[in-house]
C-alpha cells in the first residue's frame, strides 16, 4: 500500500498520544490508591508529578536519540517504557510499595511519556509541510482529550475487576496500540516531499541543531512563553474545583461536571487553535494567547455570575491547551524542521518545570491572599511579562523576515 500523511503520519500519531495521554487520567487512580496502600494525598499526588517532570526532562535530554532512531523505533521505545511503567505500577501496588510506584509509573512510564510525546511530531510536521498548525494540533489534540476517554474506562475497569488487574489490563492494551502505531508511521519520503513541494520552500530556512538552537535568545524566549502559559494552566487546573466553589457558589458535583468541560476546551483549544496559526501565523496566535489570558484573569477576579465566569475559564483553557499544539510548529517556523524533534524536547523542559511551579505558586498565593479569586491578578502579572516577550519576539519575526 502507497504511504499516505493521514496512514502513515496522523492516524498513528494520534493513537500514540490518545494512549500516552492517559496519564491525565492519573486522578481516577487517586483515591483508590490511597485505600489500597493506605496512602495520603500528598503521598500519591507525587506520583503524577513525578512522571511529569520525567516526560519534560526525558524529551529533553533523548531528543536527539529519538532524532537519530527515526519514528518507528523511538514509537517502539515509547510502548515499552509506558506499558512497564503500567503494569509494573500494578506490582508495585499489590507489593504496597509506594518507591516501587514511583519508580515504575513516575520514572519509567515518564520516559515513555516523552518519548512518545515527541515521537510523532517532525514526521507529522514533514507530511503536512503545508498545514504543520493542523497536524501537530491533531496529535497533540490526542493527548488532551485521551483523560475524557480513559477516565470513565479506567473507573470501570477498578469497579469491575479491581486496582492491581486495571493497570495490567491498560499496561498491556495502551502498549499494544503504541507498538501498532509505532509500525505504521514512517516519515514521507524524498519523492513525495519534492513533488509536493517543489520549490523547495522549507530548504531555503537555517536548519539549527539544538545546541544551535539553545544559543540564541529566540528559544529563551519560546521557553519563557510556553513556561507561563503552562505554569498557569497547571495551576488552575490544579484548583478548579474549589475555585468554583469559593468565587461561584456552585456544589462540589457541579464543579466537578464544569472541570470535565474544561477538558473538552483543553483539547478542542489544541486543534482549532494550531489550525488558525497556519493561517494567522504562530508568532500573532501566541501574542493573542496571552491578550486574551489577561482579560480573562482580570474578569475572573472581579465576576461571580456562573456562566460569565464559565466562559472566561473556558477561554483559557483553550489557549492553555493551544500552547501545547503551536509550540513544534513555531520551533519549525524559527529554527527549521530538520533538527525539530531534538529542540521540542529542549523546550519540553518548560513543562517540567511547571508541573512543579504552577501547583506552589497557586498553593503560596491562596495562603497569602486568603481567597483563590485574589490569586487571579498574580497570574495576570504572569500573562502580562509573557505578552512583553511575545510581542517583542512577534517584532523580531516579522523584522528578519
Amino acid at each position: 500500500m502507497k504511504a499516505n500523511r493521514w496512514l502513515n503520519g496522523a492516524i498513528p500519531a494520534v493513537g500514540i498520544h490518545l494512549s500516552i495521554g492517559a496519564v491525565y487520567a492519573w486522578s481516577v487512580f487517586t483515591n483508590p490508591v490511597m485505600e489500597v496502600m493506605n496512602a495520603s494525598l500528598s503521598q500519591v499526588s507525587w506520583v503524577f508529578s513525578i512522571a511529569i517532570f520525567f516526560l519534560g526532562m526525558s524529551a529533553a535530554f533523548l531528543g536527539t536519540i529519538v532524532e537519530n532512531m527515526g519514528p518507528r523505533k523511538s514509537g517502539l521505545l515509547c510502548g515499552l517504557f509506558y506499558g512497564t511503567g503500567l503494569i509494573g505500577s500494578g506490582f508495585a501496588i499489590s507489593l504496597h510499595s509506594l518507591p516501587l510506584l514511583y519508580l515504575f509509573y513516575g520514572v519509567i512510564g515518564g520516559i515513555g511519556l516523552g518519548i512518545g510525546y515527541i515521537t510523532p511530531v517532525k514526521t507529522l510536521v514533514n507530511w503536512f509541510y503545508d498545514r504543520p498548525g493542523l497536524a501537530t494540533g491533531l496529535a497533540i489534540m490526542g493527548f488532551g482529550f485521551a483523560s475524557a476517554i480513559a477516565g470513565p474506562v479506567i473507573s470501570s475497569l477498578i469497579t469491575s475487576i479491581g486496582l492491581v488487574p486495571t493497570f495490567y489490563t491498560i499496561g498491556a492494551v495502551y502498549m499494544a496500540i503504541i507498538i501498532i502505531c509505532s509500525r505504521l508511521i514512517q516519515p514521507p519520503s524524498d519523492d513525495y516531499l519534492q513533488a509536493q513541494n517543489p520549490d523547495n520552500i522549507r530548504d531555503h530556512r537555517q536548519q539549527y541543531t539544538a545546541n544551535e538552537a539553545m544559543k540564541t535568545g529566540k528559544f529563551y524566549a519560546l521557553w519563557f512563553l510556553l513556561f507561563i502559559n503552562i505554569t498557569c494552566g497547571i495551576a488552575l487546573l490544579s484548583v478548579a474545583s474549589p475555585l468554583l466553589q469559593e468565587t461561584v457558589g456552585v456544589s462540589a458535583l457541579v464543579a466537578a461536571s464544569i472541570v470535565g468541560v474544561m477538558g473538552i476546551f483543553n483539547g478542542g483549544g489544541r486543534l482549532v487553535w494550531a489550525t488558525l496559526s497556519d493561517y494567522l501565523g504562530r508568532d500573532v496566535v501566541y501574542t493573542l494567547f496571552f491578550v486574551l489570558e489577561i482579560i480573562a484573569m482580570l474578569i475572573l477576579g472581579n465576576v461571580s455570575n456562573i456562566l460569565l465566569f464559565q466562559l472566561f475559564l473556558f477561554i483559557v483553557m483553550t489557549c492553555y491547551g493551544g500552547g501545547f499544539s503551536c509550540i513544534p510548529a513555531y520551533l519549525s517556523d524559527v529554527f527549521g524542521t530538520k533538527h525539530l524533534s531534538s529542540i521540542h524536547g529542549r523546550i519540553l523542559t518548560a513543562w517540567a518545570m511547571a508541573g512543579i511551579a504552577g501547583p506552589c505558586i497557586i498553593s503560596w498565593a491562596k495562603a497569602t491572599f486568603s481567597t483563590y479569586q485574589d490569586t487571579l491578578f498574580i497570574f495576570a502579572i504572569f500573562y502580562g511579562c509573557a505578552l512583553i516577550v511575545s510581542a517583542g519576539l512577534l517584532y523580531i519575526l516579522r523584522k528578519d523576515n
